[in-house]
């Protein structure tokens, strides 16, 4: 990224993981163009077939297990979340959703209300009701998933928690516990999809498969779009008593579906997340500083453990007057935010992590 005077600055954290193939990428301003040439908004509910949709619909169909073969396309994250819980609850006649504590799935009252940390919630109360926390990779909690539970919503790893990672096969006994009790199993990739973690869905790493998949982010190059994704059998009770169960005017916008397909098709043609290994190993072997306490990964998603909140802002803003831009995470704000574009060079990753630990270095010498 360049500044007003054209200073160039690395981005390590992809726009909060959404430039995972970089910004600008050629391919998807070439998409955009192109659909600017045919249309923009046309009309909402299906009466006009528009092929970005249906084009981009087939292609993320085709990444994912087999029966997750309808795509309801929105706008952001937090609105695929929406559109998650009110199908589950749909679906079920249940109204009592778990979700975990420290998980963050976005910022409207419904997703808010299923965060999983209260400082960010308890100036907007009366929330969302019956939704349960749970503690993440604590066995002992699933048995508060009971046939009263319309769904669960989880994330392949939790991001704003500080990159946590399922341990001893958890998600596969989520999976078994939803399994026993009738409750639908909702994978939130919001951050975790498209590559980011060596596989083109973070869920696949742990070899579960989801009901509901609501993913957005990465999706789009740049372009604002998300979607749930469910089974065609429980996605049409939406149409059905209310005949529009869900609405969108501006989800699945041509040109935001124009660019999503164009993202998805470069990270399959260019092998992205097949590169996302060794680009991970590069950056543990040059992140070695006696001010980082432990660094969690998995893929390009990781977080550098410090001290303390003031050390890290510290070397924070030191990177970024050096030239690389990084963050923290909202639920755990001594760890240094990695995940940048997948299309890093080694060169970039190199000179990124020299500047972060003359940072280091310039802090530490107080």
């Amino acid at each position: 990224m360049y500044d007003i005077n054209g200073k160039a600055y690395i981005d390590l954290i992809s726009g909060i993981g959404v430039s995972n193939i970089g910004h600008r990428h050629p391919n998807v301003l070439q998409a955009i163009k192109k659909q600017l040439d045919k249309y923009l908004h046309l009309m909402v509910y299906g009466e006009i077939i528009q092929s970005p949709q249906v084009k981009l619909a087939e292609a993320l169909v085709k990444t994912l297990p087999s029966g997750l073969n309808n795509v309801y396309l929105v706008n952001s994250g937090s609105e695929a979340v929406e559109g998650a819980i009110k199908l589950a609850k749909r679906v079920t006649g249940r109204y009592e959703i778990v979700a975990f504590k420290n998980a963050y799935h976005g910022s409207t009252t419904g997703s808010l209300a299923l965060n999983g940390n209260e400082y960010f919630k308890q100036a907007f109360r009366p929330l969302m009701p019956g939704i349960r926390h749970l503690h993440f990779n604590n066995e002992n909690d699933l048995e508060f998933i009971t046939s009263q539970t319309a769904a669960i919503i989880v994330e392949s790893i939790q991001g704003e928690a500080g990159v946590r990672i399922p341990e001893n096969n958890y998600l596969k006994k989520l999976r078994n516990r939803c399994d026993e009790t009738g409750t639908l199993f909702i994978a939130d990739e919001i951050q975790t999809g498209f590559g980011r973690t060596g596989r083109f869905w973070g869920f696949e790493n742990f070899d579960i498969q989801p009901d509901i998949v609501v993913c957005a982010k990465g999706m789009g190059g740049g372009m604002p779009i998300g979607a749930f994704i469910a089974p065609q059998e429980l996605m049409k009770t939406l149409s059905l008593n209310p005949v529009l169960g869900h609405i969108t005017t501006f989800g699945g916008h041509p040109v935001s579906c124009a660019a999503a397909l164009a993202t998805v098709n470069t990270i399959l043609t260019e092998r992205l997340p097949e590169q996302v290994a060794a680009k991970e190993t590069l950056f543990l072997e040059l992140l070695k500083h006696p001010m980082i306490h432990s660094i969690r990964h998995k893929g390009l998603m990781m977080a550098v453990e410090m001290e303390s909140y003031e050390v890290l802002k510290k070397t924070i803003d030191k990177a970024i007057l050096k030239g690389v831009l990084t963050d923290w995470f909202l639920f755990c704000d001594n760890a240094m935010r990695i995940a940048p574009p997948l299309v890093i060079s080694e060169e970039d990753i190199k000179a990124s992590c020299a500047v972060l630990l003359e940072a280091m270095d310039e802090v530490q010498k107080g």
